[in-house]
């Protein structure tokens, strides 16, 4: 894992102004390597999610620094944010958001359509992903027809679709059975990660704390720990 991915240096974000002032993240420093699965973990409301937003090109920091591949993306251009956003990025929200009026080979070519690359090879490729997490089959259904490990697995191949090299993960698991859930994140780490890719994933889910490399904690917005989950130093 010497190949570094993401460096974060002391990122502070708060919302609103005066009393009403309340800080997501404080001073939050962290680096995420190629070829590792990185788990970051704690209770709700401790900035996990806002983190994520701010590491890939989401959500503006109020302080502090985010390198990907050495370049502080915060010194981009919005136009350089958003094609960051769409080369560097792969992001598998929660609530997935697919598109329900499309089929499921048409909401994994999206990030191919926005990249301009013509319709029926943006299929074609789409279609590949599609085979590469086990849903070929599927292609030609709406979301409605799948299910909610389907659905995931169609997250999954969209953001892989445009080849990122790091995926983001928010709450993978929470939508689903703890079967279910565990043989998404088997499948992740066996078949998506690799030495050139970098997965950070937020989950509260123990049940699959087994998959990670390195776990991290944070509550009320600091990061308190993080420890080498196989041996839990």
């Amino acid at each position: 894992m010497a190949n570094l991915a993401i460096k974060a240096n002391a990122l502070v974000k708060w919302f609103g102004e005066g009393e009403a002032k309340t800080y997501a993240v404080r001073e939050a420093s962290f680096e995420a390597f190629f070829g590792e699965i990185l788990y970051i973990v704690g209770p709700s409301g401790s900035g996990k999610t806002t983190l994520l937003s701010m590491i890939s090109g989401i959500l503006r920091p109020n302080a502090g620094t985010v390198e990907v591949e050495g370049r502080d993306i915060w010194r981009l251009s919005d136009n350089e944010i958003a094609d960051f956003r769409l080369n560097k990025i792969g992001f598998v929200f929660q609530d997935y958001h697919l598109f329900p009026r499309l089929t499921t080979v048409e909401n994994v070519a999206i990030p191919l359509i926005l990249k301009r690359m013509d319709w029926n090879k943006a299929l074609d490729v789409a279609m590949h992903f599609l085979d590469i997490v086990g849903l070929k089959e599927r292609a030609q259904l709406p979301p409605v027809k799948l299910s909610g490990g389907e659905q995931q697995r169609v997250a999954i191949a969209r953001a892989m679709a445009s080849n990122p090299d790091i995926l983001i993960f928010d709450e993978p698991t929470a939508s689903l059975d703890g079967d279910t859930g565990k043989r998404i994140v088997d499948f992740v780490k066996k078949n998506i990660l690799n030495e050139k890719r970098c997965i950070v994933i937020v989950t509260h889910d123990n049940r699959i704390f087994e998959y990670a490399d390195r776990i991290m904690n944070m509550e009320d917005g600091k990061i308190t720990a993080v420890v080498t989950a196989n041996d839990g130093s």
